[in-house]
């Protein structure tokens, strides 16, 4: 069975680690690596390469950045000749980035069947560009692997038929358990002059945060208060740090002497530095799955969430872009009142053996 699996984003890298992996463990399995380049520079992509040893893409469509329709347009014209080329039996996407999204059109146009990790995450909120593309690659899926019973429900409920839907785990768990005890083993403590539970670790790159100047004035402001209290660590993201020279804010953020900014990292050293942090403020969806794994306290800047189990079973509370609320469950923290969390059903890290299990099934009952 021949596989063209996905990778585009620094999101993406994680997942399709593990799943390549298990692959290589079947002969009858022919898995090609196809790398959109959506995102290309050495910190948000090849370092994951080396770090997590994914092996060296079969391709490389070497797209780069773009608007959401420059970029999904030209990575459906290169897949495309991907796929008349090779011919795979399969696709299989993961995640909810722009990649996702254009590969899984171009697969379902040519009528081969699409899998899709991490499917039936929703947010409910259509202004973000990921839960678009969440809901047209479920639509178009003819496998769709979950993370959560709940996401089940969702994709039930949108017209999914049952036979189609396979409850499988969280596969970001199964790479955080592999490479955690690693990640703790990396100086990235001693290179920033940090000790352990003496920092907040935030990142920071939505649009809904950072490409509207009153949001991100609010949540700046909420730093300002927070670094005064605790020595703040941003990972600053390129989109980030464009909207902040942008909006004309750059002084308001040098003049913060507890703010540390660091460029972006590699997987363990990020991982080392989340897992010895004292909380995480953050936008991002998946250091929502990972913080609930390590059972680090996460304020996440967003008023809805993908992962809504986080909440409700982790530690992961929603904060939104306000100053106030950011900065009052922040003191909880500090003083010792962080919420206290469980890890949700079957986040085991074994993801990625139930989801290449169900492949070979389903391949072996077609081949019947």
């Amino acid at each position: 069975m021949k596989i063209a699996c996905v990778v585009g984003a620094r999101p993406n890298f994680m997942k399709i680690a593990p799943l390549l992996e298990e692959m290589v463990k079947y002969p009858k399995l022919n898995p090609l690596l196809v790398h959109t380049g959506q995102h290309y520079d050495y910190e948000m992509s090849q370092i994951f390469f080396d770090e997590l040893k994914i092996p060296k893409p079969d391709v490389h469509l070497g797209i780069g950045s773009g608007s959401h329709a420059v970029q999904t347009a030209n990575i459906m014209i290169a897949f495309e000749k991907t796929v008349n080329d090779y011919k795979p039996d399969l696709v299989l996407v993961v995640g909810d980035v722009n990649s996702t999204l254009a590969c899984a059109l171009v697969a379902s146009k040519l009528c081969i069947p699409i899998a899709h990790v991490e499917a039936g995450l929703r947010s409910f909120d259509k202004t973000m560009p990921e839960e678009i593309n969440r809901i047209v690659t479920d639509v178009l899926s003819d496998y769709l692997f979950t993370t959560t019973e709940e996401a089940n429900e969702n994709l039930k409920r949108e017209g999914i038929a049952e036979k189609k839907i396979f409850f499988v785990g969280n596969i970001m768990v199964d790479t955080l358990l592999k490479y955690k005890e690693k990640a703790e083993s990396i100086p990235i403590l001693n290179e920033l002059r940090l000790e352990k539970n003496s920092y907040v670790l935030m990142t920071l790159h939505r649009q809904a945060s950072v490409d509207i100047k009153e949001n991100l004035l609010e949540i700046l402001d909420a730093v300002e208060k927070l670094q005064s209290m605790i020595k703040v660590v941003l990972v600053i993201h390129p989109r980030t740090k464009t909207r902040i020279e942008d909006f004309g804010l750059k002084e308001k953020v040098s003049s913060m002497n507890n703010l540390m900014i660091i460029k972006p990292l590699g997987y363990l050293s990020f991982i080392g530095l989340m897992k010895n942090s004292k909380f995480v403020l953050s936008d991002s969806g998946g250091m929502q799955t990972e913080t609930t794994v390590l059972n680090i306290p996460c304020l996440t800047m967003r008023d809805n969430t993908e992962m809504p189990e986080t909440v409700r079973e982790g530690t992961n509370i929603l904060v939104g872009n306000n100053t106030d609320t950011i900065i009052q469950e922040s003191i909880k923290i500090i003083e010792g009142k962080a919420k206290s969390g469980k890890i949700p059903k079957m986040w085991d890290g074994r993801t990625s053996e139930r989801i290449v299990s169900t492949i070979i099934t389903i391949g072996n009952m077609e081949n019947e």
